[in-house]
């Protein structure tokens, strides 16, 4: 159950555009609005590039960027496999 409440105010013509595009695909006005707003969310989240560790961390991080491949057989198998278009 949503509890926690969003307001916000648009242009009529804003809310109309809204309002058809989440008719288009079977929803409300609010899931429609909901789902656009956390898909860019994650977007933005999943876009920075800058964050902080401290020395510790940081040498971890380090090491695993420097540590060689483990083997990975499914994407060995992934990769065996011919693509559709040069199958022709």
């Amino acid at each position: 159950m949503r509890v926690a409440a969003i307001n916000l105010r648009a242009l009529p013509e804003q809310r109309d555009l809204i309002d058809h595009a989440a008719s288009l695909l079977g929803k409300n006005r609010s899931d429609f609005m909901l789902e656009a707003a956390c898909e860019r969310a994650q977007a933005v989240v999943l876009d920075q590039v800058h964050f902080t560790l401290d020395a510790d961390k940081f040498q971890q991080f380090v090491d695993l960027l420097d540590a060689p491949p483990k083997r990975n057989p499914g994407l060995e198998r992934l990769f065996a496999l011919k693509a559709p278009w040069d199958k022709a």
